[in-house]
């Protein structure tokens, strides 16, 4: 018999421990998020359970469940039997443009939870699954997910960190958003820079759909969605390509890259935004690599695997890797231009 370190099995139980407690805490948050009980509990707070039940339309008994356990995940505040947002709590669950807002992640753990049969088969086969056959709507999830880091420093900070873009940007430039998902970011950009035009495209029909909605529901006229793949999407001479957490996840990324370095002006850039990761497992075994080599394990790798080539870089690619592939596609120079704890900004020319 092997003998047991008691303080290490100890050590160990308590973290899993820990992580149940946030694994059974991500529907009571979605349903905490979709009923409004944190931004209700914001506005009226400090409030005891009938009186948020009652603001908030719901009945008291679950209401009263629900924040106790929210109490004792610590993600509300309670004293003297009401309970409350702290500011620090009201910046990650009731402030959507907060830039750690954390719903969204919710939301994607869920979807990963409703995707473990296909992708348990897949292991099985080693077979792809589309991004459009994933459980739930997973780039809904997504979307959420990555929102508040764009909000906060797409314009403000990740524009401004490559040479010469915001000036282009300003005097009007043609912009295409490659792999936009729902658009998020190229209807940040298109209200910041109304001088420039911008096309999204993206190989997932029921996202530019979505894209299109989104633009129209912001009255914006200097931007448009077509449905089209990163390695073969129409359009020419754009002085600013970008993409947004998603070259990973494409098939041939190199062939992407030989085909957006084709569609750039001389002189353009490519934005490519991706992950914050090392180059080695040993430097992303850390809580934000946790997160994201399991992301890649039910989303990304998938994603990749089911369409031609199927490189399947994963999420954790790191600086080096990604570099090689953007200087694949005939990019002579890549720098890494901005970096947040979730996401590194690379710029290609």
């Amino acid at each position: 018999m092997t003998q047991l370190n008691e303080t290490t099995l100890n050590e160990l139980v308590g973290r899993v421990l820990g992580d149940l407690g946030g694994a059974v805490s991500v529907p009571l948050v979605r349903i905490g998020d979709a009923l409004d009980l944190y931004k209700t509990l914001k506005e009226i707070g400090p409030a005891n359970a009938d009186e948020l039940a009652d603001a908030a339309g719901c009945a008291a008994r679950y209401v009263r469940e629900w924040l106790a356990a929210q109490a004792a995940s610590g993600y509300v505040h309670y004293e003297n039997g009401r309970f409350s947002l702290t500011p620090e709590q009201s910046f990650v669950f009731a402030e959507p443009d907060s830039p750690v807002n954390l719903i969204g992640a919710f939301d994607t753990a869920a979807a990963m939870v409703e995707n473990q049969r296909k992708v348990q088969a897949a292991f099985k086969t080693g077979r792809g699954i589309a991004w459009g056959d994933q459980a739930g709507c997973m780039f809904c999830a997504v979307a959420r997910l990555f929102r508040p880091g764009y909000v906060n420093a797409l314009v403000q900070e990740w524009l401004p960190a490559l040479d010469g873009v915001i000036d282009k940007l300003k005097a009007g430039a043609t912009v295409a958003d490659v792999g936009c998902g729902h658009g998020l970011s190229t209807v940040l950009m298109a209200q910041a820079f109304p001088n420039s035009r911008f096309t999204g495209y993206d190989f997932h029909p029921a996202s530019i759909a979505a894209a299109t909605a989104h633009a129209r529901a912001h009255g914006m006229t200097n931007l448009h969605f077509e449905v089209g793949r990163a390695q073969d999407f129409a359009g020419r001479d754009f002085d600013l390509i970008t993409c947004f957490d998603c070259l990973h996840d494409m098939g041939d990324p190199k062939t992407a890259a030989a085909h957006i370095r084709k569609a750039l002006k001389q002189g353009g850039t490519w934005m490519v935004v991706e992950p914050m990761a090392g180059d080695t497992l040993e430097d992303n075994i850390n809580p934000v690599g946790r997160l994201y080599y399991s992301a890649s394990t039910m989303i990304c790798v998938p994603t990749s695997l089911a369409q031609e080539t199927g490189l399947a870089l994963g999420a954790q690619a790191g600086e080096k890797r990604l570099a090689e592939v953007i200087r694949s596609g005939g990019f002579t120079h890549v720098r890494r231009a901005a970096q947040t704890p979730l996401n590194m900004v690379l710029e290609a020319t």
